[in-house]
């Protein structure tokens, strides 16, 4: 079994490959270290894996078909994990030709090498942003989501359509996974949980979003790549009698699938400013603003075809999450 993690020196991509390398697996990891946020951060996270029995690495950009080919070609991956993305709510507007170069192109490119060089199991990061201006909540995979309010979510919905083509038209088994705002140490310098913490620490000020008045399904690392180590193995299955009057619309007559991957229990911004604060150990100076374009009010993930899969649900507490996130930030930062 050889594992090929696209954004392998991302957050997410980071920690997986440590966990997969820590069940003796093989893991080749591509990357194009762009500098959408800290490269240094990349590196850093890269030169832990450079360092581990097990690991490969290529310097690629998914939209060089040509170089995608030849990784797929002389690696021949049995299992493929897409996180490679570009990520953000807020830059997709100042920026939305970065967003159809990486994560529809880029994720074009993907979907052809699997197809000319056959694969067990394609997964790929969905978004909880797909559930876009939905109102019933928890979100349930069997929701509508059509409704997008971002053009990052709007590609996101693209890939799982594509996907679905893909498993439809050339029997490539494919599992879409929405995750739900992920943190956690070595994350993402654009989220809130990063940012506000440099704030705290430097005595800024911290901008505080439709006044405070917002719900996240925070969901810590370490759930979301136990969550994706679980299913690796568990490639979908079609189901010939799919009817879609009566079954799950996260699933197919195609071997296709959709899971949320959430905490199960959003949170207030301001509960989880508090959690900052303490884990911090200092008070952040707010200043209140109303809601900014592409944000949602609320998300909160239904997991139950988690549980009922893979008898799995992520359960780490906001308080113990940021806590872990703070102690490693405080270290890694001096």
């Amino acid at each position: 079994m050889k594992v090929l993690i696209t954004g392998a020196a991302g957050f997410v991509g980071f920690h997986l490959s440590n966990q997969l390398l820590d069940k003796g697996l093989d893991v080749v990891g591509l990357d194009n270290l762009n500098d959408y946020y800290d490269p240094k951060l990349k590196t850093d996270r890269l030169d832990i894996l450079k360092e581990r029995k097990g690991f490969s690495f290529y310097k690629i950009d998914l939209k060089d078909k040509s170089a995608v080919d030849q990784l797929f070609e002389y690696e021949r991956p049995s299992h493929v994990i897409h996180l490679a993305a570009q990520a953000g709510v807020r830059y997709s507007i100042e920026n939305p030709y970065a967003y159809v170069d990486s994560n529809l192109i880029g994720f074009m490119n993907i979907l052809e090498a699997c197809r000319h060089y056959p694969v067990e199991h394609l997964m790929y990061a969905s978004s909880s942003s797909v559930y876009g201006g939905n109102k019933v909540a928890p979100f349930s995979t069997d929701h509508n989501v059509d409704h997008p309010v971002s053009l990052y979510a709007a590609t996101k919905k693209s890939n799982e359509l594509m996907a679905h083509t893909y498993s439809h038209l050339y029997g490539i088994p494919t599992t879409g996974l929405r995750f739900f705002t992920v943190y956690g140490p070595y994350g993402r310098p654009d989220m809130a949980y990063f940012s506000f913490t440099k704030a705290i620490l430097a005595d800024e000020t911290i901008k505080v979003f439709n006044h405070g008045k917002m719900e996240r399904d925070f969901t810590y690392i370490d759930d979301i790549v136990e969550g994706i180590e679980r299913l690796v193995k568990k490639a979908p299955q079609a189901n010939p009698d799919w009817d879609e009057s009566k079954d799950d619309n996260s699933e197919s007559f195609a071997p296709y699938k959709v899971y949320n991957i959430g905490n199960n229990a959003p949170v207030t911004l301001m509960h989880f400013i508090e959690a900052l604060e303490k884990a911090v150990g200092k008070e952040a100076n707010k200043e209140y603003h109303p809601m900014q374009p592409g944000d949602v009010v609320r998300t909160y993930a239904d997991v139950s075809d988690l549980e009922k899969d893979i008898s799995f649900k992520p359960s780490t507490s906001i308080e113990d999450g940021l806590a872990k996130f703070a102690s490693w930030y405080k270290e890694y930062y001096k």
